[in-house]
């Protein structure tokens, strides 16, 4: 059996794609009027033009859900430390995060958060190149599983894999979970190449040395380059900075144009370039890629003083 804790579009999604396989999948979401709607019209509006299978359970009681053995958590980055925090202790069994970010107060990937609040469990993450529309609609999708316990991670590829998900396998945790959370300050960098009006060829410098700090600051902290080369890093990177489907790229997008955004929408990349620039600065690895996305959402600098930053920088071998 499995739950899904979090009911937006992703979590959803997953579910969804789960139950088609004939999986025992519950989906728990907080409000209690959005569990009687989807219920009654087996539809959630996070995910429009999907139909839930008869055979996904949806509640809102969390203690059931978290009775099954695994548990998928769909929550954002920023908000899963303190709802594990609060709700997690004793829980057990294999907690997989779901989501992509470095958590602004310990500046900790998913994983150390499970772990942190959940020392029982066995925390795994699953990232890589999706959207959650695509997945819903049974698109051929691939991501990457990273689990430290073997064990766990045969079984849980083996239990999420179904005939249009395909889960590859890694024990380096550390690795896919910073190119899933690095990649989308890179697609905010690139949406701003774009909406300013710079150029595809400058996006795709843009990619070239974003995905180089991202393999930097994965190495110094001990992951593995080759993790950074495969679907939780280089497949998502080039996912997210060429698609306007990704809410990094459609917020990146706005700032190179000078205009608002929707602040119910989460952007996990935002608060992942403060939370980066505060770790690498502390490391003493360079990414100025990042350190410059942090501050044009600060409102530190303009676009033109943002690539005149990075144009200006000391000439060396690449």
């Amino acid at each position: 059996m499995i739950a899904v804790v979090g009911a937006g579009a992703f979590g959803t999604a997953l579910a969804v794609v789960l139950a088609r396989e004939g999986r025992g999948v519950t989906l728990w979401a907080r409000d209690k009027a959005q569990v009687a709607a989807m219920r009654d019209i087996r539809r959630n509006d996070r995910l429009p033009g999907v139909t839930l299978p008869d055979n996904l359970s949806v509640t809102a009681d969390l203690a059931a859900a978290a009775r099954q053995p695994t548990i998928l958590l769909c929550l954002p980055t920023q908000a899963l430390g303190a709802f594990l925090d609060a709700e997690g202790p004793g829980w057990s069994g294999r907690l997989v995060a779901c989501c992509k970010g470095v958590d602004l107060t310990t500046l900790r990937g998913p994983t150390a958060l499970i772990e942190r609040a959940c020392p029982a469990a066995i925390p795994a993450i699953i990232t890589g190149p999706s959207f959650a529309a695509d997945i819903a609609r049974g698109l051929p999708t691939a991501l990457t599983l990273a689990c430290t316990d073997e064990a766990a991670g045969v079984e849980l590829q083996r239990e999420m894999s179904t005939a249009t998900l395909r889960l590859y396998r890694t024990a380096d945790v550390t690795g896919a979970e910073l190119g899933g959370a690095l990649k989308n300050v890179i697609a905010i960098a690139a949406g701003v190449v774009i909406g300013a009006g710079l150029g595809e060829s400058a996006r795709a410098a843009l990619m070239t040395r974003g995905y180089a700090e991202m393999v930097r600051l994965a190495i110094a902290l001990g992951a593995r380059a080759e993790t950074l080369a495969g679907l939780s890093g280089f497949g998502d990177l080039v996912l997210t900075c060429s698609s306007d489907q990704s809410r990094n790229f459609r917020f990146g997008l706005s700032l190179g144009r000078g205009e608002g955004f929707d602040a119910k929408v989460t952007v996990e990349g935002a608060a992942t370039a403060r939370a980066v620039t505060r770790l690498s600065a502390g490391m003493g690895v360079e990414m100025p890629i990042t350190a410059v996305v942090a501050a044009l959402i600060a409102g530190d600098i303009t676009v033109p003083q943002a690539m005149h930053s990075l144009l200006s920088r000391p000439l060396k071998q690449e």
